[in-house]
């Protein structure tokens, strides 16, 4: 049928609209890859942290979060933790052990064995997660073994869970075996599913990948020009965590200790009793993270206080010296082997206590003897003062008498003459009640 002119109007005027729609059409958006990097200790601190990033990544509808992990180890309890909120995950959750150099130890080797999806880096490495006890303490042979039992029951949960090497992953725990990341990827089956040296490089390898979830769930991933959201510790979480290291609290404890008994020994100095009692809180609060042994705080506790006995009883140096020994011997036993390669070293315990127990007999020793100091101001300071008799002085014969430099109305019991020398025994007012003696006590004038 031949076209009329309207026809062709309407044709004409249908495709421009139909153009115009389709340059309107919005571009699909970039998938999300929600990045966070740890490096430290698992605790309480650092388990918020990583379930508030993957709590981030859930409400951000994030395609994938990725932690790049490096860890000596940590607490039990706060790796269940985020384990258990790494598998509840909406998003897949990779680790990536990284860059080269570091390693998941212990705690850390757990998270990676949770995760959906393990990487590392060249040259990192991972395992030895035996566990040791929870409060610092050595444990008997029958409770290391069942320690040691129900963490390698849990970690074979998770490997088998993500399809991993199930016997490798127990003998990280049971036998403290560690492997490199050449290790992990060649075992049968592997443990990781990829050599990666940064997040980029990942994300790329894992780019249409299928995956399959801890609940047997299937998800492909879109991770081809993804979008990445670095998330960091906040400054709260920062400072918490800085402070609930090992070596941190230690020296938060000295520090307190010596700061509340600069207090005493010096009381009004007010600094010294603030900033010690400051440290001391900041300190306990990092024992409420950190595992702590009993005896090692009462070990401490008592070489205070022979320190103290040192400078009240005389005993010719060995109560100072057993109060030293106690302060060693308690500080390496406080966190001794709590945290796998985590601890305060000898190089820093050593000097440390000799330095506090030197600092605390010094001081002490100059608060006692200004203690024991007579008074030279005031009426105590006139009691014994010598001086001069200016006018004869007698019990019914008030005189003058020189004392410091002054003239002052005297009495006495017996008839002094002018010019005697005399001590003062008593004040009244101010009249001095004085004494004759051969020589003055103190002399009283210049």
């Amino acid at each position: 049928m031949p076209r009329t002119p309207v026809t062709l109007l309407a044709a004409a005027l249908f495709q421009t609209c139909g153009a115009a729609g389709l340059a309107q059409t919005p571009a699909a958006p970039r998938p999300l890859a929600v990045v966070a990097e740890f490096d430290g200790i698992i605790h309480p601190i650092s388990a918020e942290f990583l379930t508030g990033v993957i709590n981030q990544a859930d409400t951000s509808n994030a395609e994938i979060v990725t932690f790049v992990l490096r860890t000596p180890g940590g607490l039990l309890e706060s790796t269940r933790t985020i384990v258990s909120r790494m598998i509840t995950s909406r998003a897949p959750v990779a680790v990536l052990v990284g860059p080269s150099g570091g390693r998941a130890a212990s705690a850390g080797f757990l998270i990676l064995m949770a995760a959906d999806v393990a990487a590392m880096a060249p040259g990192t490495h991972i395992g030895a997660a035996h566990p040791v006890s929870g409060t610092s303490e050595t444990m008997d042979e029958t409770t290391s073994k069942k320690a040691a039992a129900d963490a390698a029951a849990y970690v074979r949960s998770l490997a088998e869970a993500r399809g991993r090497n199930v016997m490798l992953a127990a003998e990280a725990v049971l036998e403290s075996r560690a492997f490199t990341d050449r290790e992990a990827l060649q075992a049968s089956p592997p443990l990781i599913e990829f050599s990666a040296g940064d997040v980029g490089e990942l994300l790329r390898q894992l780019d249409g990948k299928t995956i399959k979830r801890f609940d047997g769930r299937t998800a492909t991933l879109r991770t081809a020009n993804a979008e990445v959201r670095r998330v960091d510790m906040t400054r709260r979480q920062k400072f918490l965590g800085a402070i609930a290291h090992p070596q941190i609290a230690y020296l938060l404890l000295t520090l307190g200790m010596l700061g509340l008994t600069v207090e005493l020994w010096n009381p009004g100095a007010i600094l010294p009793g603030v900033a010690g009692g400051l440290c001391l809180l900041l300190a306990f609060f990092a024992f409420q993270i950190l595992p702590v042994s009993t005896t090692g705080l009462l070990l401490i506790l008592f070489g205070l206080a022979l320190l103290i006995l040192e400078l009240k009883i005389p005993s010719f140096g060995a109560l100072g010296v057993g109060g030293t020994i106690s302060l060693v011997m308690g500080s390496i036993m406080l966190t001794r082997d709590a945290i796998p390669g985590v601890r305060v070293g000898l190089g820093f315990i050593v000097p440390t206590a000799i330095a506090f127990s030197v600092i605390t007999l010094f001081l002490g020793r100059l608060a006692l003897t200004s203690q024991r100091r007579r008074p030279v101001t005031g009426v105590e300071g006139m009691i014994g003062a010598g001086g001069w008799v200016r006018d004869a002085v007698g019990p019914d014969e008030p005189g003058y008498v020189d004392v410091h430099g002054e003239i002052w109305r005297a009495r006495s019991a017996g008839r002094v003459a002018a010019g005697q020398p005399i001590r003062v025994t008593a004040v009244n007012g101010l009249t001095l009640i004085v004494e004759p003696c051969g020589t003055p006590a103190r002399k009283g004038e210049d």
